[in-house]
């Protein structure tokens, strides 16, 4: 199996219990996760050797998110014990035509105030084979945005393949700094991830007439950016999931790849996700599934259909990690979505 490294910010969640408001929670359910430590727990469930590279402070509550990691497998012992405190975020979850909410609280953050001094990128890239970062940690600070191009510049130097899911967060940093930021940083990325928004916004790239609300997906408007992105980037492969939201509780979910080696466009099959159990790490687990089937030497066909079956598995399961196995997922993958009890 390969060795993957992924790096950003694990957070400790609190969310409302059976899908309360805030307002009326007396209490929250506790997980921890984010996006690049998503990602890991996924990879680690399938078999690889999944590294996460963070930050947390040195006390309990950083030592119950390193904790979370080692439950899944995740290696952990890159991470620096440095700064203040562990980001929170707390989650609001929606039912039906009410939107899930997310409030965050990760100002000051270990990660936030990490240094190129905090780690030793050589010994971390030292046989590895591919590298996860996303959009998300070169938001939280300028000097976690430096970090991360160090840690892809060390990569590259050791020669290991490189993606990104561009996760374009609005509370975190604008449209205009994203742009600047992560056009700089896409030298460095050979598989490029990320949906028709986070394509405009965080690589000023537009898609065309694609609306996610109104039930209907223009496919040529997704060949045409990645086309335009293979040719300013030279990415090996663009891949996007395709969510058409119904509600807050039934979507719509395939994906679209074009590879940037053979100008192959490809769209999935599509799953009917109803009810929704926790959508909120379902494209962390996406990107998770693609990286393993490309890992695995699957056909880009095939890692592509293997990420949206991991995807909608994770939309019905609590917390942000994606606790299937390869086996599940390749059943589903396989065409077995009636959900029979399994004895």
């Amino acid at each position: 199996m390969a060795k993957v490294i992924t790096m950003g910010e694990i957070m400790l969640r609190l969310s409302t219990p059976n899908n309360e408001k805030f307002i009326q929670a007396d209490e929250f359910d506790v997980n921890y996760g984010g996006g690049e430590a998503n990602v890991a727990v996924s990879l680690a469930n399938y078999g690889h050797d999944a590294e996460f590279v963070t930050a947390v402070p040195d006390n309990e509550i950083g030592e119950c998110a390193v904790a979370a990691l080692r439950k899944y497998n995740v290696g952990t012992k890159h991470i620096a014990r440095c700064g203040e405190r562990l980001g929170i975020y707390f989650l609001e979850t929606g039912s039906s035509m009410r939107p899930s909410k997310v409030v965050y609280d990760r100002a000051h953050s270990s990660i936030s105030t990490a240094t190129e001094e905090d780690y030793d990128f050589d010994a971390i890239f030292e046989g590895a084979d591919w590298f996860h970062f996303t959009g998300i940690t070169p938001a939280v600070s300028d000097s976690a945005a430096e970090l991360t191009e160090k840690a892809l510049i060390a990569a590259k130097k050791h020669g290991v393949k490189v993606s990104v899911d561009l996760n374009f967060r609005k509370k975190l940093w604008s449209s205009e700094k994203a742009q600047k930021v992560m056009t700089n940083l896409m030298q460095y990325v050979d598989v490029c991830i990320g949906n028709e928004e986070d394509a405009e916004l965080v690589l000023g790239f537009k898609p065309g007439d694609t609306d996610v609300t109104s039930g209907e997906l223009e496919l040529a408007g997704y060949k045409s950016i990645f086309e335009q992105m293979v040719a300013k980037f030279n990415f090996s492969h663009c891949v996007s999931s395709l969510r058409v939201s119904r509600s807050a509780s039934d979507n719509g979910w395939s994906a679209c790849i074009y590879s940037g080696e053979t100008g192959e466009f490809y769209h999935s099959k599509e799953y009917i996700i109803h009810p929704i159990v926790d959508r909120v790490g379902g494209g962390d687990s996406f990107a998770a599934g693609v990286i393993c089937g490309l890992l695995d030497g699957k056909d880009f066909k095939e890692a592509l259909e293997f990420g949206v079956a991991a995807s909608a598995l994770k939309h019905t399961i609590p917390g942000d990690f994606n606790l299937v196995t390869r086996k599940e997922v390749e059943t589903l993958a396989g065409g077995d979505a009636s959900g029979r009890v399994q004895r």
